[in-house]
């Protein structure tokens, strides 16, 4: 269910700052956006998507992965009144210069979201676009079906799978298959050693 309040009560803000959920928050060009937490299964699937990227993606290029940061343009006056919160960040040394501590101001190399049913995904990539961010990972959290998107002028284009079943980053050369019933295969560079079903049993 959604519910559009013209104007928040001030208590009611304090209330939700204080709130463990409010980490999730997102500020849409000054509009508070309040996703409900996310659940188990989407917390197990981020936390072993990360994890693998970290070691088989990052650590041997030098490259990081960041989970929930607050992600805003560039050259917004006051970031706290727009940015979202996408759930996990790859950026390249060269990009490490858009870390400001509490946000993240302009494009990281891609944007993951872990899209849950009704929620905003889809509505958040004309604001990736914007910030020129190369690439958009859609990954379902409950079939984990995955949709790379690339930037193609003012908007993103869907990339399509392999004759084997793969479709591949081209921002970072991971590649992903649909799995098991709710899991898919990741790999990068097409290496075989690295190639794991996501999330572990």
């Amino acid at each position: 269910m959604k519910a559009v309040i013209n104007e928040m009560p001030q208590h009611w803000l304090s209330e939700r700052a204080n709130a463990d959920a409010a980490q999730w928050d997102e500020m849409w060009e000054g509009v508070l956006h309040m996703p409900p937490m996310p659940n188990t299964m989407h917390q197990d699937f981020e936390g072993a998507l990360a994890s693998y990227l970290r070691y088989n993606w990052a650590r041997p290029n030098r490259n990081r992965v960041f989970q929930q940061i607050n992600l805003a343009p560039v050259d917004e006056p006051d970031w706290t009144k727009n940015y979202r919160v996408p759930d996990i960040l790859l950026l390249t040394p060269d990009l490490m210069t858009i870390d400001r501590g509490s946000h993240f101001a302009g494009a990281p190399l891609v944007v993951v979201e872990i899209r849950s049913r009704d929620d905003e995904t889809y509505e958040k990539l004309d604001f990736y676009a914007q910030l020129g961010v190369p690439e958009v990972w859609v990954i379902d959290r409950d079939t984990k079906a995955v949709e790379l998107r690339t930037l193609v002028g003012s908007g993103y284009s869907l990339l399509q799978m392999d004759m084997g079943g793969w479709v591949r980053s081209p921002a970072t050369r991971v590649e992903f298959r649909p799995g098991g019933v709710g899991k898919v295969w990741v790999r990068v560079n097409g290496n075989d050693a690295t190639t794991e079903e996501l999330p572990e049993d």
